[in-house]
């Protein structure tokens, strides 16, 4: 069975392979390091022209790249860890997102910058955050993560080949031994929206309509879904979980047809969630006068996350955690 990881490089190979206008960057992605997750292994044997290496410097090829861009190329850049995103904010936020509206729409940065995010490995408090939070509701700039539920390999295509705006790909380390969930196996049942970034609505398949709508990204969507077949089995409680790809601008369709149906929803993310992503998905709803909607949010505590393992499980949100919350809205 295919990994998110083996679903990434054949996504990074299938692109290089596609088009010669896709370059990639980053540090350390040479043959036979593949960077730091092995996500970019064998492509520098198979494109050396158009896989490079570069200084440690996340604002200098960062900028290369959105000159790049700017020159019709379609650079992906990979940052070795997530944390290191804010060294290149910069480039992302005053550059590569407003070049479209500061050119009367005459240009466009075909960019898409890979990191990966989140904690659950022990890394500590520099090297395990999830910093996507901080780059949601820039104008110019989509923000997209993998999950199990659709192809990670095509979502990435995607991003290198069919969108012309910049885009940061938000891949969880976890995320990366994770099996793609295939529609025609186990115990859940997934249906998909279309377009470039679909969102999934998973349920326990054969379950009844639900009473619970549980909202969740990356890795944090697999313990939304984890979460979800402990209330049905121990509790019978029946939920079902939306999980976006996009997550900004906001993918809230799905998860309005959901909450509607069910009035009540529990967002989960593993970034502290105050002014986080699940704040603004309840805001939406409630904007969109789903008035009376019970509503919980499941998110990491305010504090970085730490190297031991019991203390960083006690930061991170389980799916205890999510349990707790379900029974209580519900």
């Amino acid at each position: 069975m295919t990994t998110v990881l083996e679903a990434i490089n054949h996504g990074l190979r299938q692109c290089l392979a596609t088009s010669e206008d896709v370059y990639l960057l980053g540090e350390d992605v040479l043959d036979p390091y593949g960077g730091a997750f092995k996500a970019s292994r064998g492509l520098s044997s198979a494109f050396p022209q158009r896989v490079i290496t570069t200084p440690i410097s996340e604002p200098g090829f960062i900028g290369v790249a959105v000159g790049m861009a700017l020159r019709g190329l379609r650079p992906v850049v990979e940052i070795m860890f997530g944390d290191f995103i804010t060294l290149g904010a910069d480039q992302l936020i005053n550059h590569a997102s407003k070049m479209r509206w500061m050119s009367a729409d005459e240009v466009r940065v075909p960019l898409v910058l890979r990191t990966p995010m989140g904690g659950r490995r022990g890394y500590g408090p520099t090297h395990s955050q999830s910093l996507e939070k901080h780059f949601l509701g820039t104008p110019g700039l989509r923000v997209v993560a993998p999950n199990p539920w659709f192809s990670p390999e095509q979502l990435l295509i995607n991003a290198v080949l069919y969108d012309d705006d910049p885009v940061l790909f938000i891949e969880h380390k976890i995320l990366y031994s994770t099996p793609v969930w295939a529609a025609e196996a186990g115990e859940y049942k997934c249906s998909l929206t279309g377009g470039l970034y679909p969102a999934a609505r998973i349920r326990i398949a054969g379950a009844p309509q639900p009473a619970l709508t549980i909202t969740a990204y990356g890795y944090a969507s697999c313990l939304a879904a984890e979460a979800m077949r402990h209330l049905a089995y121990e509790h019978e409680l029946f939920a079902e979980v939306i999980a976006p790809t996009r997550l900004s601008p906001a993918a809230t369709e799905l998860l309005m047809n959901s909450a509607s149906a069910t009035g009540a929803v529990i967002t989960v993310e593993e970034a502290p969630g105050e002014f986080g992503w699940g704040s603004e998905m309840i805001t939406a709803l409630q904007l969109a006068g789903l008035r009376g909607l019970r509503q919980q949010r499941v998110a990491a505590q305010a504090m970085p996350v730490p190297s031991s393992g019991p203390l960083e499980a006690a930061v991170l949100p389980q799916v205890d955690d999510i349990v707790a919350a379900a029974l209580e809205t519900v």
